[in-house]
């Protein structure tokens, strides 16, 4: 049966204040301690009262501090969050067990300037390899609380002081109705470097007002992860902090158990808030000047279409030629061909947006103005038939700039 229920994107989204029952902020605290006041750097999120929330993580064997207590907090109390406290400017990352202890801290600090008893999440980003100054942190968790509210100017500040290397706020929203009452699912996000494989050196929170307990949330944002921020690349690096929260409040008084047209709602409008923040991480990403969305298709397992899509997408010499706005397929089918799926190159086809550029392994070498033109474009897509079989994947991924190289030299 087809749903009748219509999600809708928000062309314009205020963040996490679009949807009800949740509070921000967003201060400076010169976490960086570089004398810095105006630089936002610490974010409160808040239900009205606590709430649900599950999470993924990065899979990194270097894991961050937060990263540890958040998936210990989700373990004992995924049922009842006070909230999520986030910094950025220092990753908290490989910080010993003193880390641990400021991670932990951070949460004992949110509960007690919020006056919420519930934990709190604690998510941190930034520079790798140094402690936290714990007294800015306090400081910062203290203004912060004081001014928590639902306003827009408020939920900005929240996803701007989430920000690193980030040229721009990243924030989505979808709605829908069900049984005459609106459902929002609102989110934020930040990302612009290593960018892979599995998330990307990100952060993204979800909200919603519909009622869902852990263990739902839990499976929702995991599926979602695999084909949003699981599916994107800039660099080829996996962070250390990498985090996906969502949060459930239950404003609406709808329980997400109540049919199976309004589950499936409610994931397509995750899916639409989690793709488009996706999409702005890697439109986002350090020193890049293009977004490539790289289809692989016609292949026998999504295992090997996956390993086509990431050779492809990775490779340096495919991501400049990309810069150079350069149409060199061949580096395309050298690395798909180094995936090692079993390629057949008298079957494979490549196109540029709708463009054929190899057909049956035969160039289409007299379209090659149409193909300079397209890869000229700041957005484009190519893709890559294997035709082998019914299996695909999609990669969002960009191109590589000499910029980009001297933008990462040092911190």
């Amino acid at each position: 049966m087809t749903s009748s229920i219509t999600v809708q994107l928000l062309k314009d989204s205020n963040g996490i204040s679009d949807c009800p029952g949740f509070q921000t902020a967003g201060v400076a605290c010169d976490i960086r301690e570089s004398g810095d006041l105006d630089r936002l750097d610490l974010a409160l999120l808040t239900p009205l009262t606590p709430c649900s929330a599950a999470g993924v993580f990065t899979q990194n064997d270097v894991c961050a501090a937060p990263v540890k207590v958040c998936q210990n907090t989700l373990t004992t109390s995924a049922n009842n969050i006070g909230g999520c406290v986030i910094n950025s400017g220092n990753a908290n990352a490989v910080t010993g067990e003193q880390g641990y202890l400021d991670a932990l801290k951070m949460d004992t600090l949110a509960r007690q300037y919020t006056n919420i008893k519930a934990p709190f999440l604690v998510c941190s980003t930034g520079r790798i390899g140094r402690a936290l100054p714990m007294h800015n942190i306090e400081m910062g968790i203290l203004s912060a609380a004081k001014v928590l509210s639902d306003s827009t100017e408020n939920s900005f500040n929240c996803a701007d002081a989430i920000l690193t290397s980030d040229t721009y706020r990243k924030v989505a929203t979808a709605r829908f109705v069900y049984e005459d009452t609106t459902i929002t699912v609102a989110g934020m996000a930040k990302g612009a470097g290593m960018i892979e494989p599995n998330m990307a050196t990100m952060l993204a929170y979800v909200v919603t007002d519909l009622q869902a307990d852990g263990d739902h949330l839990q499976s929702i944002i995991k599926n979602i992860c695999d084909k949003t921020f699981n599916c994107i690349s800039v660099d080829g690096d996996m962070s250390t902090n990498d985090t996906v929260l969502i949060f459930s409040n239950g404003q609406s008084g709808i329980s997400v158990n109540k049919s199976p047209e309004l589950l499936k709602s409610f994931e397509e409008a995750v899916f639409k808030v989690c793709d488009t923040m996706a999409e702005k991480i890697v439109g986002d990403g350090e020193k890049v000047s293009k977004l490539i969305e790289l289809i692989v298709e016609g292949c026998e397992s999504k295992s090997d279409a996956e390993k086509v899509a990431r050779a492809v997408g990775n490779s340096l010499l495919v991501k400049t030629s990309w810069y150079g706005d350069d149409p060199n397929w061949g580096r395309l089918a050298d690395a798909a061909g180094y995936a090692r799926v079993g390629l057949d190159e008298k079957c494979f086809d490549i196109h540029y947006d709708n463009c054929p550029v190899l057909v049956a392994g035969r160039p289409q070498d007299e379209k090659i103005e149409q193909w300079k033109s397209i890869v000229a474009k700041n957005r484009f897509r190519i893709t890559l038939n294997l035709n082998k079989g019914e299996e695909s994947f999609r990669l969002l991924t960009s191109d590589l700039s000499e910029a980009y190289v001297a933008f990462n030299k040092s911190e």
